[in-house]
């Protein structure tokens, strides 16, 4: 069993990615890392290695999102060439918060980003998980459902994102 990626491509973000290959292919690449050990992937720890291989890579870790200082809660996690990522193992909750990022990066004058890259995982990621290594996922915002919710904020959310749904086949 390994890593494999489902995706989804809102107000045509994958073919702006396809514009900067090089980035689209790094991304994939870094995510599935056939040295990943499944067996060790909680939460905590799939965040902590997605986070050791971008910042490897030289993504910026945590820009800011709003040009004030002291607002540490407004960061996205990655920015590497006008891409900028959010990676999401929580609540599905966040979803709101995280694509809003995204708006803001994209056009709230600062004009950081040209497409937001959100990555979560699939149900199917979920339950093997639990299933096969007793790891506990329950609760996790899932690929199928930002795929679900998002049209619907497309009045709010006008930048390009493109989902990427971690999963396992």
């Amino acid at each position: 069993m390994k890593i494999r990626l489902e995706v989804f491509s809102f107000r045509f973000a994958e073919q702006i990615l396809n514009s900067k290959l090089s980035i689209k292919q790094e991304i994939e690449k870094i995510i599935t890392d056939p040295t990943i050990v499944l067996s060790s992937l909680s939460r905590p720890i799939l965040n902590k290695e997605l986070d050791d291989r971008f910042t490897n890579l030289g993504w910026e870790r945590q820009p800011a999102v709003f040009e004030e200082d002291g607002d540490p809660s407004a960061k996205m996690d990655f920015l590497k060439d006008r891409i900028g990522i959010e990676v999401e193992f929580g609540h599905s909750s966040f979803i709101g918060i995280d694509l809003l990022k995204f708006q803001i990066a994209s056009y709230s004058g600062l004009n950081r980003i040209d497409c937001g890259v959100y990555v979560v995982t699939t149900k199917n990621f979920q339950k093997q998980m639990t299933k096969q290594f007793n790891q506990n996922w329950e609760g996790s915002l899932n690929f199928e459902k930002v795929v679900r919710y998002l049209p619907h904020f497309k009045s709010a959310i006008q930048v390009p994102v493109y989902v990427i749904g971690i999963d396992l086949g």
